[in-house]
């Protein structure tokens, strides 16, 4: 497993960490724990790469969402999913954008943000803050476990 993590080490995390964040299901925090347990990169790497590949991959989702909004208004009928992530970006705005990195709801969040036309570069902001404290929490926690055993 070691000559998979040099050979394709931070390809592979920002390649898990894209997919994870765009609506296809993935398991970038697993890799980036396995990673951080290998100790051949820096954590300034490893939260660098899987920050970018999740933002990425998020504004991917974000401008789906402004893709379709050409074709479906902000008052089209909606999913009961959307709907609510809708409703929740409506009252908050884009800081709510800074829960992108919830299962299931930062994507819906994503989507409806560009669905919505919200300001871009207030969405990358709040998408990239939010996705890069959750990647330093997974890089503390792993470090803690491992310094534990």
């Amino acid at each position: 497993m070691t000559q998979w993590a040099e050979t394709f080490g931070l390809t592979g995390l920002f390649i898990s960490a894209f997919v994870s964040s765009t609506l296809a299901p993935g398991g970038s925090e697993a890799v980036l724990a396995y990673l951080a347990g290998l100790s051949q990169f820096s954590d300034g790497q490893l939260l660098g790469t899987a920050t970018l590949g999740n933002t990425l991959g998020a504004l991917t989702t974000w401008f789906l969402g402004r893709f379709v909004a050409r074709r479906y208004g902000p008052d089209a009928v909606l999913s009961t999913g959307r709907a609510s992530a809708v409703t929740h970006l409506r009252r908050w705005g884009w800081p709510l954008l800074l829960f992108s990195w919830l299962p299931i709801i930062g994507d819906g969040f994503c989507f409806a943000a560009g669905w919505m036309r919200l300001p871009f570069w207030q969405s990358l902001l709040a998408i990239a803050l939010g996705k890069a404290f959750r990647y330093a929490a997974i890089l503390w926690a792993s470090h803690t476990v491992a310094s534990a055993l």
